[in-house]
């Protein structure tokens, strides 16, 4: 498995201190409003420098090979790592992306992908992935592998690998970054989304990135 997966060289730590590692099962303060504000000024978290989309390959939800930067090669794409039992910011994030693609403008919702990367592979295989993200969309991608492999994966996106906090019982919530990184078509995240942005920032932010990319204002 270890060979049959690659990924670049590990960026240099680009830890964001707002957006720090979030333990599931807190408050999630997530906008509701989901209005289209149709301005031209990136509502989304700008952050510089830009993270690196992982040149990698994983596992996808049908179990399947996948190689992110071919897949998903002139699209913009929001990944995620995220975990399948998140009780709150998990499950908010994929809500929201889901609606707001739903009502994004079809030629603006066709030239863009979600990606849901496991920071819990133990209990997130392809199948499980696979019938999580159908609730949302059948469309989003799920990507897991072993544990090695997925903390890799949050290194070389400049961010720590997740951790567990010890619930009892055999049952643990997964601390893990809880912000959706948008990259553009040059494979480049300048735009992040946390805890407490939804619809309103990527209906806004999706057809400018869409249509021109990012640009520095």
């Amino acid at each position: 498995m270890r060979n049959s997966l690659r990924f670049a060289a590990i960026l240099p730590g680009v830890l964001l201190a707002a957006f720090a590692l979030a333990a599931c099962g807190g408050d999630d303060d997530d906008d509701d409003n989901g209005g289209e504000s149709g301005g031209d000024t990136y509502m989304g978290a700008k952050v510089q420098p830009p993270f690196e989309k992982p040149d990698a390959i994983l596992l996808d939800e049908n179990g399947e090979k996948f190689d992110l930067r071919k897949e998903t090669e002139g699209y913009i794409t929001l990944l995620y790592v995220g975990y399948t039992h998140c009780p709150d910011i998990c499950p908010t994030h994929l809500y929201e992306m889901s609606e707001a693609i739903a009502r994004l403008p079809d030629d603006v919702a066709r030239k863009v992908k979600v990606v849901f990367a496991t920071a819990d592979p133990e209990r997130d295989t392809s199948e499980v992935l696979k019938g999580y993200l159908d609730t949302f969309d059948e469309n989003f991608t799920g990507l897991t592998g072993p544990r090695e492999l997925m903390d890799d994966f949050q290194r070389a996106l400049g961010i720590e690998p997740a951790s567990r906090t010890d619930l009892g019982g055999g049952n643990y919530a997964v601390n893990h970054a809880a912000y959706v990184i948008a990259f553009t078509t040059d494979n480049n995240g300048y735009l992040v989304y946390p805890s407490g942005m939804g619809q309103t920032e990527w209906l806004n932010d999706l057809p400018l990135l869409v249509k021109k990319g990012y640009t520095p204002e």
